[in-house]
């Protein structure tokens, strides 16, 4: 069940169309980055993609270092320190003010996996820094079904088809449209991918396992996370 993707120009190894993630606005995260991160600190942000997130934490005056995988994403990037790497292994041999897990990373299938992850969010983070996790909260991932999904302008996403493939396992494919213009026209992609449904305690229980605390919630919904060292 190996993420995958299809559609016009390079797609990544998680199955990440990049032509459609350079159509993508940001959104709250500069906010949510800015609520935890000191005027001018520094920024881990990990998976950062063609920089939707990054380019705002610049402008805003934080020292950002950008990690992803994907060459073919990261040459979007501006202003930032680019790192081509996978997260999970990650050294880089520094810490942060903020390490940012974004794009719900954290819902890896394997366990093993998910370890890795959390366990470069902890090296990397300051003692007294903060760690942010983009999670989909259990009663979020209960409400998935085929059909949701949203319109962004031009941008369609909606979730094509979604399947419990075992307990608590799901393998769900998106279907992202831009209705484009002049000769352009239509462009669609398809993005299948495995999520692992989380319960609050289970991932409190995967963040202590590597030295972290779940400390709290940022918004409203739950779909952001504030963790830090333990020790704190």
């Amino acid at each position: 069940m190996d993420n995958s993707g299809t559609g016009p120009g390079p797609i990544t190894p998680d199955g990440s169309p990049v032509a459609f993630y350079t159509l993508l606005e940001p959104g709250g995260e500069p906010e949510i980055v800015a609520q935890v991160t000191p005027p001018g600190g520094s920024v881990l942000e990990l998976g950062a993609g063609i920089g939707r997130v990054t380019h705002p934490l610049v402008e805003r005056g934080f020292d950002v270092v950008a990690v992803d995988e994907s060459a073919e994403m990261l040459a979007h990037v501006r202003g930032a320190a680019t790192v081509l790497a996978r997260v999970q292994g990650l050294r880089l041999g520094r810490r942060f003010d903020t390490v940012m897990l974004a794009s719900h990373l954290i819902h890896t299938a394997g366990d093993p996996g998910r370890r890795e992850l959390i366990a470069t969010c902890a090296r990397h983070v300051e003692p007294g820094g903060a760690v942010l996790i983009e999670w989909t909260p259990p009663e979020a991932h209960d409400g998935w079904h085929a059909g949701m999904g949203r319109d962004e302008g031009d941008l369609t996403v909606t979730m094509a088809a979604v399947e419990e493939v075992s307990p608590g396992l799901f393998r769900a494919t998106m279907r992202y449209t831009h209705a484009g213009d002049g000769e352009e026209g239509e462009r669609v992609w398809t993005q299948s991918f495995t999520s692992r449904r989380l319960t609050d305690d289970e991932l409190a229980a995967a963040l202590a396992a590597e030295g972290l605390r779940l400390e709290r919630f940022l918004t409203e919904d739950r779909r952001w996370v504030v963790a830090v060292p333990a020790a704190r």
